[in-house]
């Protein structure tokens, strides 16, 4: 799994300047809209994606094929051998529509999965406010027989430590309880041995591009969470993750803002379909 670790990893550093510039409107705009306008943009992509990577001729003539035993289902309903055979063809157009589909899938894929990585930067979570707390939780490396390194919270500006270091030993995880009082973006500083390692704090109102967890050596870690440059192999510290709040809407707010992007998406394609003559 190291090679696609490192695979996600590069293409992580693309996509993050990529949404950083394509997706700094959602800063400033409400988050119904901004979700609204980048589901429709996704689902209008997706769709020319489809077109162009898709056999439309060999889906026309399926899709014909499942109509005609659609007709042939009405005309011939008091034939009861017209139509088992007619709904035998009709499950076979299905299965084919579905062959069809797998090319374009698979070159979706990985784009779409990039895409997911951005958006949860700005939708799973938001910011901590000023005054706020917070739960720091740096998990080391290694295993449980493994030795403790010394580990410490360089204090900053920008937080107060009210509780901590408190070790939990069967985890092997340091956690810190922070108070949030300075707005912006700030790095963490953490001394683990002789080592700095940074992890990034986001503070302020409305919307900002946050990463929870600056992730391990894992893919789907490393997928789930592109905003920080993942934790290579041998390195004595495993994950950072800062504990920050759920964002609540049923547009934009946490998990519900991919329901929301996958349905919006859907309309959107399907409005610009006729328009752009794609058959799916």
């Amino acid at each position: 799994m190291d090679g696609l670790t490192q695979i996600v990893a590069w293409l992580n550093l693309p996509a993050n300047v990529l949404g950083r510039f394509l997706l700094a409107p959602v800063e400033w705009l409400p988050g119904w809209l901004s979700a609204t306008i980048v589901s429709a943009a996704t689902g209008v992509l997706l769709l020319v994606v489809f077109k162009y990577t898709s056999n439309q001729r060999a889906i026309r003539r399926v899709r014909d094929d499942i109509k005609a035993h659609l007709l042939a289902l009405k005309l011939f309903k008091d034939s009861t051998s017209v139509t088992f055979r007619a709904q035998g063809r009709i499950l076979v157009g299905a299965s084919r529509l579905m062959v069809l589909a797998v090319v374009p899938m698979l070159v979706m894929i990985v784009p779409v999965s990039l895409l997911l990585g951005q958006l949860a930067l700005w939708y799973q979570s938001r910011p901590l406010q000023v005054g706020e707390e917070a739960v720091v939780t740096l998990k080391l490396g290694g295993n449980a027989q493994s030795s403790w390194p010394d580990v410490r919270l360089q204090p900053t500006s920008a937080a107060e430590v009210t509780i901590g270091p408190v070790r939990v030993l069967s985890k092997r995880e340091i956690c810190w309880n922070v108070k949030a009082r300075k707005n912006g973006y700030h790095r963490v500083l953490f001394r683990v041995d002789e080592q700095q390692i940074a992890k990034e704090l986001a503070i302020g109102d409305g919307f900002m591009r946050l990463s929870a967890k600056r992730p391990g050596w894992s893919w789907s870690d490393a997928l789930l969470h592109p905003g920080e440059r993942p934790f290579r192999p041998g390195s004595p510290v495993e994950s950072i993750e800062i504990d920050y709040a759920d964002r609540v809407s049923w547009t934009s707010g946490s998990d519900w803002w991919v329901v929301y992007w996958f349905a919006m998406s859907m309309v959107a394609a399907w409005c610009f379909r006729p328009l752009l003559n794609v058959s799916i």
